[in-house]
């Protein structure tokens, strides 16, 4: 086990080709982001000396949330604050941990207990074509949430990856912060119905499909070994943007910690296999349906934060993924095929029990 934000020693292959996936990663994060916002420099204030451009207090940030710049798209409500921009849900999608991080010198704006970005998932703050693309998110709601048991909206979704992929506490409905993310999410929506037919196509490998056996976790290892180790540590915890872990990740961690709970979409291995196969390793994905199959249950045998309460999860058990890795379940397959698979059964075990409804 190396030492948590060590790479590999100067000089190495290993370490030449990190600082170029490094190097790169900064260009498209600089290209898609723009700057981080500091919680420690300048920021505009609204209705403050400065709102029109100039910056104000160093203090600002500490005080309420970062708001965007005076030429950001409209607002999430007519009645919010005038930082409740869809700029301002960009940014709190690409900068999730410095904005909303359990670092934050505002103990309130500690929302999450990770120190992820919503962008670790949604490539390019969702606007990348594709598995975990966000362009298409808004219009989807409202609808049943089996999960919830109920018909849930936009606001909600937000708040079950504020609990459960962020390992935080849900936004305030009325929180500045729930009305950007929201209005950056509705933006989105109008931007993919603008986007050409060419622009909507993603560009990646044939979907993932399951393979008909038990996920191998021992396999799993040495794929993480030799595909995934180079961005996301030996260790699996990730490679910090900067020496202050404040800033969040250049490539985030998939255990320990800082990443996602148990409870969250991800720590399901046939969801982890399909962002996997789709998207991974970064600009070059070009795992097998076994690779990704395998590395995704090594990844979530891995320890993370427990999420609590779980056995509230899907009021109607029925409703569960088949590779729900946590139970009560509404059928006599045990739980670590659950986990791991082989999945067909289970699957067609549900398809039989609704024929006969």
């Amino acid at each position: 086990m190396t030492d948590r934000h060590r790479g590999p020693e100067p000089g190495s292959l290993a370490g030449i080709v990190l600082a170029c996936c490094a190097v790169g990663a900064v260009a498209v994060g600089v290209a898609l982001y723009g700057p981080p916002l500091s919680l420690s420099g300048a920021s505009w204030e609204p209705g403050a000396p400065g709102a029109s451009g100039t910056p104000t207090s160093a203090n600002a940030s500490a005080d309420r949330p970062a708001p965007a710049s005076p030429s950001a798209p409209a607002l999430a409500r007519a009645d919010g604050p005038d930082y409740a921009t869809e700029e301002y849900g960009r940014r709190l999608v690409a900068h999730t941990a410095e904005l909303l991080g359990p670092d934050h010198p505002d103990p309130a704006r500690r929302m999450i207990g990770s120190r992820l970005n919503c962008g670790s998932c949604h490539l390019g703050t969702g606007t990348e074509p594709g598995t975990l693309n966000l362009l298409q998110t808004f219009e989807h709601y409202p609808r049943f949430s089996g999960r919830a048991g109920t018909m849930t909206d936009i606001e909600d979704r937000i708040n079950e990856c504020m609990q459960r992929s962020m390992n935080g506490k849900p936004l305030p409905m009325d929180s500045p912060e729930m009305m950007a993310i929201a209005a950056y999410l509705r933006g989105l929506g109008t931007q993919y119905q603008a986007m050409g037919t060419s622009r909507r196509k993603a560009e990646e490998p044939p979907p993932f499909k399951a393979p008909p056996r038990a996920a191998r976790v021992d396999n799993g290892r040495t794929v993480f070994e030799s595909r995934c180790a180079i961005c996301h540590g030996k260790d699996g915890l990730g490679l910090l943007a900067t020496g202050d872990p404040s800033r969040g990740y250049l490539f985030p961690p998939l255990w320990g910690p800082d990443s996602f709970n148990n409870g969250a979409g991800m720590h399901r291995v046939l969801t982890a296999a399909r962002f996997i196969k789709a998207r991974m390793p970064l600009g070059e994905p070009t795992l097998s349906d076994d690779e990704a199959f395998d590395v995704a249950a090594f990844i979530n045998d891995r320890p993370r934060p427990q999420m609590a309460n779980l056995e509230q999860d899907y009021p109607d058990p029925a409703a569960k993924p088949v590779d729900n890795p946590y139970g009560p379940f509404a059928d006599d397959f045990p739980l670590e095929q659950h986990r791991l698979g082989p999945f067909q059964p289970i699957e067609e075990h549900y398809k039989a029990r609704k024929k006969t409804k």
